[in-house]
């Protein structure tokens, strides 16, 4: 059931930022006075389409294949390769015949669109439900790294207080893009003493590998101090109360509650000796773990303090836009970071199998539907201005050469760049694509 949630999410957002993205070059052809011959949902190839009908110039319809969409400009050399129609005399409604900037905001139409309603969602999220985030101030007890986090130098309990010396307000930057993406220092509070950690720039590759939770656990460190205890359940049977703090087990010191949770895993279906400290006194008692490493308890988190920023309508406009900005400056320095070196490809890029699963989830929680939509917008726009031939970047480079050299160029070139770039973006699907069963089936 989580896997067709995650494909009904995926197919519904994809679908919904393709028809907009082909609506931006729709639009913009339009207003220019070229004629649009097609505009689809998935690619028609071999002329096999799910459905179709036509409405003035325009055949509108589903394609079979579901790898986009596209709508065909007349006298453009796109994904069709009509040839033909580009070896007749031009026409004044076709794509060819317009002025360069012209046709440079056709093609930047999509890219726009997805830019917009990237904003658009991100601000009426802000709007809607403003930012709720755990104040690094809280977090009194400190950090728990995972594996990742211990070979960098991280300690359980360490409270990171600046990130490249500035100020931490918020628990999740320390696990957010500007930590992972760059050479970050992080300054650390260990026993009362501040110490400088780099972040290796390498590090997504074992965070793409292990998940985030091997940096830095999302959720901080708690006292052991107990803060429920269902009455029907181990504890309560055992003796344990509201507000014991656990000292031991088997004689084994825990100091934050994940060290009691590890050290319960021990003892799956059998008794075990709690040192428990009530009111000063320190007392023994002989609990039953269940077979699942559990006992019945809950502990404190009264501590960690959650803050809510709530937006007025207007207000909460610069927030999503900065927001959009951030994933796509973030998509940007992901892509430098593999041209470099420094990511490896098969870490940095996802597919469809990957963003259903890592991006939507396998629950339909329409907040997270519409943000992760947001983020592919905003992701799709970057992609879409890469210079690859096929791509819109690639007409748009095309298009500033014509401009600054005063003519355009040849078709025949336009259409060997076209089959390169269907090569490219082919070459690429099918590496994102194997990636992800490998990921799958092999992680």
């Amino acid at each position: 059931m989580n896997g067709l949630i995650m494909a009904a999410q995926l197919l519904l957002g994809l679908s919904i930022l393709v028809v907009l993205h082909e609506l931006g070059h729709f639009i913009a052809a339009r207003a220019f006075g070229i004629k649009v011959e097609k505009f689809y949902l998935f690619f028609d190839a071999w002329n096999v389409k799910l459905f179709s009908y036509k409405k003035g110039d325009v055949e509108y319809g589903i394609g079979w294949l579901p790898l986009g969409g596209y709508v065909k400009i007349a006298g453009m050399i796109d994904e069709s390769m009509d040839t033909e129609q580009m070896a007749q005399p031009v026409q004044d409604w076709e794509f060819r015949s317009k002025p360069a900037w012209q046709r440079l905001v056709v093609m930047l139409g999509g890219v726009f669109v997805n830019i917009v309603v990237g904003i658009f969602i991100f601000w009426m999220l802000m709007f809607k439900y403003g930012e709720t985030y755990i104040a690094n101030s809280s977090v009194t007890r400190g950090i728990n790294p995972g594996e990742i986090g211990q070979e960098i130098g991280l300690k359980k309990g360490d409270r990171v207080v600046a990130v490249n010396g500035k100020k931490v307000i918020r628990f999740d930057e320390l696990i957010s893009s500007k930590v992972l993406l760059g050479n970050t220092t992080l300054t650390v509070l260990r026993e009362g003493k501040a110490q400088e950690i780099k972040v290796p720039d390498n590090i997504l590759n074992k965070v793409s590998d292990l998940g985030i939770e091997a940096f830095i656990s999302r959720t901080p460190l708690l006292s052991t101090r107990i803060d429920s205890v269902p009455p029907t359940l181990a504890a309560a049977k055992a003796g344990l109360k509201v507000g014991d703090q656990i000292e031991t087990i088997n004689a084994v010191p825990v100091k934050y509650d994940v060290d009691v949770r590890q050290e319960i895993q021990k003892y799956k279906g059998k008794t075990v000796a709690f040192g428990i400290n009530r009111a000063g006194e320190v007392k023994d008692f002989n609990v039953a773990v269940d077979t699942a490493g559990k006992i019945g308890i809950l502990f404190d988190a009264s501590e960690i303090k959650e803050e809510t920023i709530k937006y007025g309508f207007f207000e909460a406009l610069p927030i999503g836009a900065a927001q959009a900005w951030k994933t796509f400056a973030d998509n940007g320095k992901g892509i430098w970071k593999v041209l470099t070196g420094k990511i490896k490809p098969n870490k940095a890029f996802s597919g469809p199998v990957e963003i259903a699963r890592k991006v939507y989830g396998g629950e339909w929680i329409w907040a997270r539907f519409w943000a992760s939509t947001a983020f592919i917008s905003i992701a799709l726009a970057f992609m879409n201005l890469l210079p690859i031939p096929a791509l819109d970047g690639g007409h748009v480079v095309f298009l500033l050469i014509e401009m600054v050299k005063g003519k355009p160029l040849g078709d025949k070139f336009m259409e060997r760049a076209q089959i390169v770039g269907f090569v490219m973006l082919l070459c690429l699907m099918v590496f994102v694509l194997g990636n992800d069963i490998f990921k799958a089936f092999f992680k």
